[in-house]
């Protein structure tokens, strides 16, 4: 008899080979109907999983961001699924927006009566329990099979990552490999939707505090366009999936990959300035995004390619208005809120900026964050035609600057908002590559492990949807900070830091997600990055530190 102790502290016996789903269902679990997958000694795996050691078992449920995540996995199997058997085309995942993906398919443009028949076929799997099958499978035939169901990407995929055997999933008669675990049946995943829009579709999943509601969907224009340019562009240079830059690194074109990349930033920037410069009367850019958006390196950038247009440009730090610990709002857990906007001493940073604009000469504050106080700082005054620069995650909201005409101000918003994909079913999330980027910088300059970067993560995520993503719609230009090649030069410095996370971690499962989704990832030594590059930012050598 195995021993199984549950993450609850209950200690339960089974037969070797039981699944984790028969030992739940026999202990009467009370949550079964919420719960999509488990840890096994802190690796997800499916219900489906046999359990052969004694083991530490976690269930998965709908109430956390992980069961969300494995929940929109499933659905979007069952998507791909239907659309492959019902309807005979492929489905590209080729972006995100207001949590929700969008599909294309490079078979034809999808109609609406395309959306509702496979919403339909999604909806019928769910009636009758679909199941979803792990399957391992020796490489050749893995391949053998992507072939055949036309995903060719997937097929190169595993040529050049040459995992034996690969662990694909079955539903419908349809194959497809994830990054992480699967529902064991379409059952269980009863919420979604699907939506027609521009000849592809977009699907919501659930809401993570009512798993019974769908995410609900708010359209952005602007953020679609942009993105949808983006995602053309990465077509073009075929760069759109880990396959294709792994040929290109094969064919000895990485050199040649990384310099057409860095000058698109480039192109983007200077569009972004010439909108700057026909503004005309344009005082104060304000800039924001999440964290390790590559805000320092993309300001500074951008003012150099101001200087083209005769604008030159004065950066005014926010981090020194903090108001005083002892003013610093608390969050819901009684701790320091330093990324609530009322963290800022939001009258003196009107008035500063204010007095600058108007040609003033100003005291800026100094603020000391062990003492927790802000001291005399240096006096700052604008040249006449000079533009001031502030970057932070509120620079998008109006309070922030409130007192200074809309006329004036010019907002940007960055983040790498879409980058390249696994394959076209599997995306590298644009969370992960501000997390990869952030564990390299904090690694670099703080020396924090991988482990506490883990830790504090989701928070950071969190004050990110509070502060920054929902005045988004507030900017007048955005700039995707993503590079395709970013993930392949970042996987040198974060594999060892990942390795160091240890087993008995609270982090270890997610340490594991993201060392499976680096195995796709070829490796591209940093030497050819140049060093105004957004990546220098956090690997180090770059020429604006």
């Amino acid at each position: 008899m195995l021993r199984i102790e549950m993450a609850g502290g209950d200690v339960l016996y089974c037969e070797k080979g039981t699944t984790v789903r028969e030992l739940l269902t026999k202990a009467e679990f009370p949550d079964l109907e919420k719960t999509l997958a488990c840890r096994v000694n802190h690796i997800q795996r499916p219900l489906s999983w046999k359990l052969a050691i004694d083991s530490f078992v976690e269930p998965v449920m709908t109430d956390s961001i992980e069961g969300i995540e494995v929940y929109t996995r499933t659905v979007a199997f069952m998507l791909t699924a239907a659309a492959t058997r019902i309807k005979d085309i492929r489905l590209h995942l080729t972006q995100s927006m207001s949590y929700s993906y969008y599909y294309e398919s490079p078979d034809r443009e999808l109609t609406p009566e395309d959306c509702r028949d496979i919403e339909a076929e999604m909806h019928r799997m769910v009636r009758d329990n679909e199941p979803i099958t792990r399957v391992v499978m020796p490489a050749d035939e893995a391949r053998a099979v992507m072939t055949k169901q036309g995903y060719v990407d997937k097929e190169r995929l595993l040529f050049y990552t040459g995992t034996d055997p690969v662990i694909l999933y079955k539903c419908s008669g349809v194959y497809d490999f994830f990054g992480g675990a699967l529902a064991d049946s379409a059952g269980i995943t009863p919420t979604f939707e699907l939506r027609s829009y521009k000849g592809g579709i977009f699907i919501s999943g659930p809401t993570l505090s009512d798993p019974s509601r769908t995410m609900a969907f708010i359209e952005s224009p602007k953020l679609f366009t942009l993105i949808d340019m983006h995602t053309d562009w990465l077509q073009k240079l075929h760069v759109s999936t880990a396959a294709e830059i792994h040929a290109h690194v094969a064919a000895g074109r990485a050199s040649q990959m990384i310099m057409g990349c860095e000058a698109q930033h480039t192109t983007v920037l200077a569009e972004i300035a010439a909108k700057i410069y026909k503004r005309g009367d344009v005082g104060l850019i304000c800039l924001a995004g999440p964290s390790s958006s590559g805000k320092t390196t993309s300001s500074r950038r951008l003012s150099v390619q101001l200087l083209t247009y005769g604008i030159t440009s004065a950066t005014l730090e926010l981090d020194n208005y903090f108001v005083n610990r002892e003013k610093t709002p608390l969050g819901s857990d009684g701790k320091y809120d330093f990324e609530a906007l009322e963290a800022l001493d939001l009258d003196l940073i009107n008035e500063n900026i204010s007095d600058l604009l108007a040609g003033k000469e100003v005291e800026t504050p100094k603020f000391d964050f062990i003492a927790g106080k802000r001291t005399k700082g240096r006096k700052m005054k604008l040249a006449p035609g000079q533009v001031l620069v502030i970057e932070g995650i509120h620079g998008l909201n109006d309070r922030l600057t409130e007192s200074i005409d809309p006329e004036r101000k010019f907002r940007v918003f960055i983040s790498p908002l879409t980058g390249t994909n696994i394959d076209f079913h599997n995306r590298i999330g644009t969370t992960d590559t501000r997390l990869l980027r952030r564990m390299v910088r904090d690694a670099r300059r703080r020396g924090h492990s991988a482990e506490a970067t883990l830790a504090m993560w989701p928070s950071v995520v969190r004050g990110a949807h509070r502060f920054i993503f929902p005045y988004t719609a507030n900017a007048d230009a955005l700039f995707n900070t993503s590079l395709p090649y970013e993930i392949c030069v970042l996987k040198g410095y974060v594999l060892p830091l990942l390795l160091t996370v240890g087993e008995d971690s609270p982090v270890y499962g997610e340490a594991l997600r993201l060392l499976s989704m680096l195995q796709y990832i070829p490796v591209i030594p940093s030497d050819d990055v140049p060093n105004l590059s957004i990546i220098r930012e956090f690997i180090g050598g770059s020429c604006f530190e």
